[in-house]
């Protein structure tokens, strides 16, 4: 059961869907992505796509993000992450939309909305697709704010390309058989790979 590891929610243990279509992300991974992104999170708008149980971006909200959409297509997840931003008394500063990534981007877009912080999840085996499809819409669509910083999670022997249409791959961090990658137009995170 993942859990809320620091901030004003910190501790807490967060619900997670029944069976394997949810692959939360491990409590050392979490833990070593937030204190990277430690200095950018106050006042953070966070976009998390694929958002699962909603820990990535109630995490971000607990340590002082600002506000985060999460976007979930699947009905028992969104259930769970409504009860999980409830349980976290995160709700007000949280907007859920349920429905697919693509028709998210599209409607996001459309309002205006810029992040500058966007977690890409997606399951394991499709990360690279995913990758590719998504990032230069939310390049085109100004939805990642100028500096703004997207991190994708995915398996670490089938990794994405390191670039795609402007986006530069700042950072590599690799957690058994979990790879965090750390994508900007203009990198503000040293290049090290761990």
């Amino acid at each position: 059961m993942p859990r809320v590891i620091a901030g004003s929610a910190g501790g807490i243990r967060l619900l997670a869907p029944v069976g394997r279509g949810t692959r939360p992300t491990p409590d050392r991974v979490k833990e070593s992505l937030f204190s990277i992104l430690g200095p950018r999170l106050p006042g953070a708008r966070v976009l998390d796509l694929f958002a699962g149980t909603g820990q990535l971006a109630i995490e971000a909200l607990s340590r002082g993000a600002a506000s985060a959409v999460l976007v979930e297509s699947g009905r028992e997840p969104a259930e769970v992450i409504r009860h999980n931003l409830d349980r976290t008394g995160l709700s007000g500063k949280a907007r859920l939309v349920r429905t697919d990534c693509r028709s998210a981007l599209r409607v996001l877009a459309a309002e205006g909305c810029a992040f500058d912080l966007v977690f890409l999840d997606p399951p394991y085996a499709e990360a690279p697709r995913w990758f590719g499809q998504l990032a230069p819409v939310l390049l085109t669509g100004g939805l990642l704010a100028p500096g703004g910083l997207l991190v994708l999670e995915q398996e670490a022997r089938n990794p994405a390309s390191g670039s795609v249409m402007g986006l530069q791959s700042c950072r590599t961090c690799r957690y058994g058989t979990t790879m965090l990658s750390f994508y900007q137009a203009a990198c503000a995170i040293s290049s090290e790979e761990r």
